[in-house]
This record gives structure tokens, sequence and C-alpha cells, in this order.
């Protein structure tokens, strides 16, 4: 999933860049609020988290004007005033959830996956494809009530082919959502995570779940996976 931080503190705001991502989410950074209004209307993220006070343009008037637009991407609010004016303003201007700092990572990352919660798929956290169960909020991946282990990336990976099962993928965008935008490695490396969940998803369980579309991407089956054919391949 895709988060986006606007935050003035570039200590703070690369830090939680830093713990997040290492949680498997996919994060951009603005710094002003402007800069912040600019990416959230240019790209699709799944949650802002959003400073109050910025410089350009402030975190209330940004949320105003991405819900004048239509935008409903889920908003959590950071102030580092602590009142109820302050809280009742950041919400009336459209925000899901606030936080006053200093704040612990441990609360903010559980505010993150508890609106995250809400909007994945009217509300439940987990998507079943036949006896593949991949639960969003506890980041826990089961194939016939077996649990699976994947690292962050892995599961960052499975979670993107899962909320578009029985579509196809394409790398870039695998790479837009499971690292940044401004990723300029290898493209490759999505074929390195695909491999490592058809060794753990699909070959202990003589299944063949992720299908490579040539030249367009990686599709997952909507019914977990047909099982295996002698010889058969990607």
């Amino acid at each position: 999933m895709r988060l986006l931080i606007v935050e003035d503190e570039k200590r703070l705001a690369d830090a939680l860049a830093r713990g997040l991502a290492a949680e498997g989410f996919a994060v951009d950074v603005a710094h002003d609020g402007a800069a912040g209004l600019d990416r959230a209307v240019a790209h699709d993220y799944d949650l802002i988290v959003l400073d109050v006070m910025l410089p350009r343009l402030n975190g209330y008037r940004v949320c105003a004007r991405l819900r004048a637009a239509g935008d409903d991407t889920p908003i959590l609010m950071l102030t580092a005033k602590d009142g109820e004016y302050d809280e009742a303003e950041g919400l009336d201007t459209g925000a899901d959830d606030y936080l006053t700092k200093p704040f612990s990572y441990v609360v903010l990352l559980a505010r993150i996956r508890a609106l995250l919660r809400r909007r994945t798929r009217g509300g439940s956290p987990a998507i079943v494809l036949g006896d593949l169960t991949v639960d969003q909020a506890a980041r826990r991946v089961t194939r016939g009530g077996t649990e699976v282990e994947l690292t962050a990336k892995e599961f960052a990976v499975l979670e993107q082919l899962a909320v578009n099962a029985g579509r196809v993928v394409s790398k870039q965008q695998i790479i837009e959502h499971v690292w940044d935008f401004a990723y300029d490695g290898d493209p490759n490396i999505v074929e390195v995570y695909i491999s490592a969940l058809r060794r753990k998803l699909d070959a202990p369980f003589g299944r063949r779940s992720i299908t490579t579309v040539r030249g367009a991407g990686y599709r997952l089956a909507t019914d977990g996976g047909a099982p295996r054919t002698p010889g058969g391949g990607g």
C-alpha cells in the first residue's frame, strides 16, 4: 500500500518513512502543504499522514481542498497543538483521525492500520481467494489454514496482486505500490519477489496461483490457484 507523508520536520518525516517502509508500505514524502497537495492530486494513495502546521499551505487547507475535489483518501492529521478546537477543526475539514505530537510510533502505526482496515474491501481486512487468505490488518497469509511466513516486501507484492486478483498487474504498478515513485533500480527485482512467492505459496501446496502474462505483468488467480500439473511453468 502507498502512503504519503506531508511533514515539514524533515528528521521526523524521514524517520516515519523509514519505519513505515520497513513495515512493507511504499512511502512518499512532501515537506510543505502545496507540494503535498500536488502529490495527493497527481497520484493514488491509500492513506495520507498530514501535519497541520505546514509552510505554504497548512494541513487544514490541504485536507479541505482534497475533500472538495471528491478525494476520499483516509487522512491522519498530526498536530503539535493540544486542544479540542484543533481536533474539531481537523475533523470538520474532512480528516479521518488525528494524533497530537509527540506521539508513539506504535500508536501511529496502529491508527494507520485501523484507517486502512476501514477502507479496504468495505472494512474487511482479509482477502480470501479459494484456500489462500491475505489478512491485510494482521499482515498474515495462510494457505489451507497453514500460515505462510513472508517478509514485509513479499507481503506487499502479494497484497498488490491480491487486491487486483484476476487482473494483470504490471511490474511498474508493483514497483510504484511496493517501493516508491523515485525507485530507479532494476525493475527485474519484481521477478525475484514473484519467484519467492511461488516458492512459498505454491510449491509446498502443489498450486499454481501466480501467472506470468508475457510482456504485461502478473495475475493472481481468484480461486487461489489450480493444482500444478507435472512440468507446468510460470
